[in-house]
This record gives C-alpha cells, structure tokens and sequence, in this order.
C-alpha cells in the first residue's frame, strides 16, 4: 500500500509540473487569449442556397464591419469536423445557423438566413444581448 501511495504521489506531481509547462508556453497563452474572444460561426453545407446568398450578399463585408471585428466569423460544415470544447445548446440542423460563441460556448443562436436587409440588425441584437456596444448601422448595411 505504501508504494501505491507514493507513485500516486509522484504521478499527481508530474501532472501538476506538465499542467503548469502548458499554461506557461506562449502557444498556450495565444489559445487562451483567442478563447476569450467572441467568434460568429456559421454552419453551413455544401449546395445550401441560402449559404451562397450570405457569403455573396454579406460574406464581402463581413470582417471590415464593425460586428466582423468584434465577432470574426468562422465557417463549419454541418457534417464536422467541429472544433473542440465546443459547447452548443443543441446541435444545428438548419443551414445557415450562425451561433454567437465566447471561450467554445454558445451565446446566441440565428437559424436561417433572413436576408441583407434583416441579418445586420438581428447580429447587431446578438451582439448587444452579450454587451457588445456598435455604433448605429445605416440601413444599407454592411
């Protein structure tokens, strides 16, 4: 039993030493720094209309606009592969879902795409529910 107890010991310290050598190396602490950022991910699939619609319509604009650089947008398949730590309320099923994500875990959800005129207002909602001050978009968008 005590050998038990001492090899325990010795694991949980070698544990605790790797632990700190990851949080300490700069790779980790960039990831940890990217983990806290808002991010816009779009769900979407191969031959979907309406993806088309977005990426042409909105896709152009999307990161100069000032929602683009508070929440930059990342493209997923539905089919995966999806990013790990991922943390969704339900698993999309319609495409485009654009979910609103801080440090993998989901915020806000927009399941569809409701077109140029209504997308930048209901991301600008989305977008103030988390506390996201914008400056006032002008009804052309972008």
């Amino acid at each position: 039993m005590p050998r038990l107890r001492i090899f325990v010991t010795i694991l949980a310290a070698l544990i605790l030493v790797a632990g700190l050598a990851a949080i300490s190396s700069p790779g980790m602490a960039q990831a940890q720094n990217a983990a806290g950022k808002l991010r816009l991910l779009m769900i979407e699939r191969e031959g979907c209309i309406y993806c088309a619609q977005w990426r042409a319509e909105i896709g152009p604009d999307y990161a100069r606009s000032a929602e683009g650089r508070r929440a930059p947008v990342q493209f997923i398949d539905i089919d995966g592969p999806w990013p790990d730590g991922l943390a969704l309320a339900s698993r999309p099923y319609l495409t485009p879902t654009f979910v609103l994500i801080r440090d993998g875990i989901e915020l806000s959800r927009l399941e569809g795409y409701p077109g140029a005129a209504h997308f930048w207002q209901l991301l600008d909602d989305m977008l103030r529910e988390t506390g996201v001050s914008l400056p006032n978009r002008t009804q052309t968008g972008g």
